[in-house]
């Protein structure tokens, strides 16, 4: 059986070291399998022992352009600094609520989120979550280099373009719907009911993504973030994000 490895990118200040000791620690409560976690990263300060640390590999990129999670594709280099064995990658804005097991036991390929912004015929996938067996998808990132400027006009981000290279060789596969749940889409209420609605945990969820500008430190306090998107409190939250 292979090598079972967490991988989990920080760069920036963004998230501080604390989102990846949580994450370990969610991992570590929630996987019955033995694994190793790394992260891929320009800052290891903080970070515990545990983690496994590596410089985000190199990615020639021009120095202005907007941030659009590019980086997140050096994960699926032919060489990822000698590792073998199968990655589920986990974005450090997820908390963790159930066992993960079924991640590594599922079959197929390539698993990754169906993004729940896009419309059903839209195969984008949402990259908060994905699985494969490190440096069999060198060919993503060799033509992302190769073929950068036409990419970029295509494809506004990183999963955008991620999931159509995967889908190109047939390899695309998607996680059950209710494994990975958006908190802005299936756990928040619209509006009006978000004003006394606390956000709740869909059922036969096992990670919950975040994404806008809600992140599980604003979930738990609450409170506004765009215009009329108010958030209840979500104290559930601090019991799993630890």
């Amino acid at each position: 059986m292979s090598e079972k490895y967490i991988f989990c990118m920080k760069w920036g200040t963004l998230y501080s070291a604390e989102y990846v000791n949580k994450l370990y620690s969610m991992v570590e409560r929630n996987l019955s399998y033995d694994f190793k976690m790394v992260c891929f990263t320009d800052d290891e300060v903080g970070i515990r022992k545990e983690v496994q640390c590596f410089p985000i590999p190199e990615i020639d990129l021009p120095g202005n352009l907007p941030e659009r999670m590019w980086k997140k594709l050096t994960t699926l280099k032919k060489d990822l600094y000698g590792l073998q064995g199968t990655a589920l990658f986990l974005d450090l804005d997820i908390v963790i609520i159930d066992n993960i097991d079924c991640f590594f036991e599922i079959e197929g390929a390539f698993r990754i989120i169906k993004d729940p912004d896009m419309k059903y015929w839209r195969i984008t996938g949402n990259s908060s979550v994905y699985r494969f067996e490190i440096g069999k998808h060198g060919y993503v990132f060799d033509e992302f280099i190769s073929n950068f400027d036409n990419i970029r006009k295509e494809h506004r981000n990183e999963q955008e373009y991620l999931t159509a290279a995967i889908h190109e060789k047939n390899l695309l596969q998607y996680w059950p719907k209710e494994w990975c749940p958006s908190f802005k889409y299936d756990c928040h209420s619209k509006i009006p009911f978000n004003f006394w609605k606390v956000p709740k945990i869909p059922k036969d969820s096992k990670i919950i993504i975040f994404h806008g500008e809600i992140n599980p430190h604003k979930a738990i306090k609450g409170g506004w973030g765009k215009p009329y998107r108010y958030v209840r409190p979500a104290p559930w939250v601090a019991d799993y994000w630890k």
